[in-house]
């Protein structure tokens, strides 16, 4: 049989199955009741948590919000074939509803006739639109009568999940609408997360693509090759930066650098010091003013004085025959020659990481490249990788990367293949992923 709507926060005999009828002096009392119960409008929560669903329990709370003076309307009762209950609770206005409205409720049902806010009166679904803005993450069916069928459709498409005509509710297609309402609104939810999250992630890789370098040398007849792998996961950028450029007397430059740790903030850095020393480069600048530049340019971005960046900076002459060498903290890059075994340029010149010493130099080193050869760059993330059986504390170390790279070009590896079985091979020595950003640049001539 049909129950009337109880007044109180949650019926007993709705929750038991069981019709129950309220008197209607009694109406009055148990809402002031709900009312004494429920949390003070101060601290309930402006947009309440996602009603969850769990798979263990069967409940179902719905919360009915109508303004019934005369206490005529109904609601049957509720507990469907699949054994669920649900509880009711009933608010006659919206600041009742904003009270009784809970984390645990799961359904809202509003009755289409209930008066608009006040100063909205001329929208006839300004209360719907109301209480879609006061719990966007509730499912919202609209009670309306048979003979408002188009307000009804048109509070579908403002956001109710559905609509049901007053004088045919009954318990079955009630149990039935709420239980699709929850379910959709629960899809709907999880469509727009996963929407949401796939525009951030295709705006943050477009970002971080950007932000990565484009070689520029045109003109000039060495072949480039990059790798790079960032230490955070699901990221494109890490702490490591590097670039190539070729400036209008021909000379070649190359630069590779680290900036200590690898989190957003230390690729942001990265970014700031590989478009500084582009900028640098093509005004001319070289050698130690460029490195003392730079270290100004680190010293006004960073957050901290502990922040510190690694650097090496090639300068290639237009022949092609020989190099200038900068080392600022940087582990010395990596040249095969023809006919001979992969060695390590000379390092014992090098100066200290940019940002560690106030008024530091560099000096520059002149190196003989010869007429046919290949130059790897590359950051310590590459050579810190751990070698051994597992829980060994013994790393690759740069003597160990000569003779991988050895081997690697031995097979015939080259340009990408080279880069990439180098990086594999030293993850394979590690035992898992490398856990500091890696990159690698390789320059070959003849």
């Amino acid at each position: 049989m049909p129950v009337p709507v109880p007044r109180q926060r949650v019926s007993p005999a709705v929750e038991s199955g069981q019709a129950a009828v309220l008197p209607k002096q009694q109406v009055g009392s148990s809402m002031e009741s709900a009312a004494a119960t429920a949390p003070p409008a101060a601290t309930a929560p402006a947009a309440p948590a996602a009603p969850v669903v769990s798979a263990n329990s069967t409940d179902l709370t719905l919360l009915v919000i109508e303004d019934d003076p005369a206490g005529t309307f109904t609601v049957p009762s509720l507990l469907d074939t699949a054994g669920t209950r649900v509880r009711i609770r009933t608010a006659r206005n919206l600041t009742e509803a904003e009270r009784l409205l809970t984390d645990d409720v799961h359904c809202i049902l509003l009755d289409l006739t209930l008066p608009s806010p006040s100063g909205e009166d001329g929208d006839e679904l300004a209360t719907l639109r109301h209480v879609l803005r006061l719990a966007p993450r509730h499912p919202v069916l609209a009670l309306t009568a048979e003979a408002d069928a188009e307000r009804a459709a048109e509070a579908v498409r403002v956001g109710a999940q559905d609509y049901l005509f007053r004088d045919e509710l009954d318990g079955r297609q009630l149990s039935r609408a709420i239980r699709y309402a929850v379910e959709r609104k629960r899809a709907d939810t999880a469509q727009h997360k996963l929407a949401e999250s796939r525009l951030r992630a295709q705006e943050n890789a477009r970002l971080e693509r950007g932000l990565l370098p484009t070689p520029l040398l045109e003109g000039s007849n060495l072949r480039f090759a990059s790798r790079y792998r960032p230490g955070r996961s699901r990221a494109l950028l890490g702490g490591d930066f590097y670039d190539t450029v070729r400036t209008s007397d021909g000379t070649v430059h190359a630069m590779i650098g680290d900036v200590c740790g690898h989190g957003p903030d230390e690729a942001a850095l990265g970014v700031e010091l590989r478009i500084a020393w582009r900028a640098l480069t093509f005004a001319g600048l070289c050698g130690d003013e460029l490195l003392s530049t730079l270290q100004q340019v680190l010293e006004h971005e960073r957050e901290s004085e502990e922040i510190f960046a690694t650097l090496c900076t090639v300068d290639i002459a237009p022949d092609g025959r020989r190099a200038g060498l900068c080392l600022a903290g940087h582990p010395a890059p990596l040249i095969a020659r023809q006919g001979r075994a992969a060695q390590l340029l000379p390092y014992e010149d090098g100066g200290p990481a940019l940002g560690l010493l106030p008024r530091a130099r560099w000096s520059r080193r002149q190196v003989e490249l010869g007429g046919s050869w290949s130059l790897m760059m590359y950051t310590d993330g590459l050579i810190e990788g751990r070698v051994g059986p597992p829980g060994s504390k013994q790393r690759l170390g740069q003597d160990g990367m000569v003779d991988m790279i050895n081997r690697q070009l031995t097979a015939g590896l080259t340009g990408e293949a080279l880069l990439e079985a180098a990086v594999n091979e030293a993850r394979d020595l590690n035992g898992g992923e490398l856990t500091d950003d890696v990159a690698l640049l390789l320059l070959d001539r003849g």
